[in-house]
């Protein structure tokens, strides 16, 4: 049987099934042991958080790493590490989650629950509430310890794509003034007592997840997920590129006093 090759990946028109496999996951960006038919909120999914010294992955450290797994709309285990980041930690990051020099004080390094902390998301689909920003903070620490696992678990994987309910949160609740996860939670009615605290947020926001799974704009399927998170990706993107374009408004004309 011929195989259609468009690219020109196959010239010889016969089927190389490991090839075209790996293909197919970078093009649909789902995690490769679990079936992209099948519906996401079924699977397991790693929700992680992380609390941080600052904003910069480069140069930043994680200072607590929160993962929730969860499963057919359940809440299964919750995990939390106070990482020690071998610098002071800034007041104005304390301001934010509120955590000081000493409650690192004695802590691990990152390099010393690395381990620990990926055989969390091994077999389980990655997923964080603004997911671009625990996602380099997670890859910048790993690559700076060396983690190079020979099987890297689905959340290690660039071209794996993480779930972000803050991607649908905002095509959903467009027309709201914030989608931050505090203002979501309460919106949806979940509690979130700890704000700004790595494993409390893992969990309201792994809630808020499947709170919009129940919208029927939201895929159950674990590739249309993901694409249809690609697609409002790029029309954000979008929008928020011709926001920053759109010229600022006029001032009023001078008045006399």
């Amino acid at each position: 049987m011929k195989v259609a090759d468009p690219c020109g990946c196959f010239p010889t028109g016969r089927h190389y099934p490991g090839i075209a496999h790996l293909l197919k996951v970078r093009a649909v960006g789902v995690a490769s042991e679990i079936d992209a038919g099948s519906a996401w909120i079924d699977q397991p999914i790693a929700f992680i958080d992380v609390e941080t010294t600052g904003r910069d992955p480069a140069g930043d450290r994680i200072i607590e790493l929160g993962i929730v797994i969860g499963r057919g709309g359940e809440i299964l285990t919750r995990y939390n590490w106070l990482i020690h980041p071998g610098r002071p930690i800034p007041a104005e990051s304390t301001a934010i989650h509120g955590i000081k020099d000493a409650d690192v004080e004695g802590k691990p390094s990152f390099a010393e629950v690395a381990e620990e902390i990926l055989v969390c998301f091994k077999g389980a689909i990655p997923a964080a509430y603004n997911a671009a920003f625990d996602r380099s903070f997670l890859l910048a620490e790993l690559d700076r310890v060396g983690m190079r696992p020979r099987e890297p678990p689905p959340a290690m994987r660039r071209e794996v794509d993480w779930i972000d309910p803050l991607t649908f949160a905002r095509e959903l609740y467009k027309n709201e003034e914030s989608r931050a996860l505090g203002d979501m939670a309460a919106r949806l009615g979940i509690t979130l007592d700890k704000a700004h605290r790595a494993t409390d947020d893992a969990e309201a926001a792994l809630q808020v997840l499947y709170a919009l799974a129940k919208d029927p704009r939201v895929p159950r399927a674990y590739g249309g997920l993901i694409q249809e998170q690609r697609r409002l990706v790029r029309l954000q993107d979008e929008a928020r590129r011709l926001w920053r374009k759109a010229p600022a408004p006029a001032a009023p004309p001078a008045t006399k006093p």
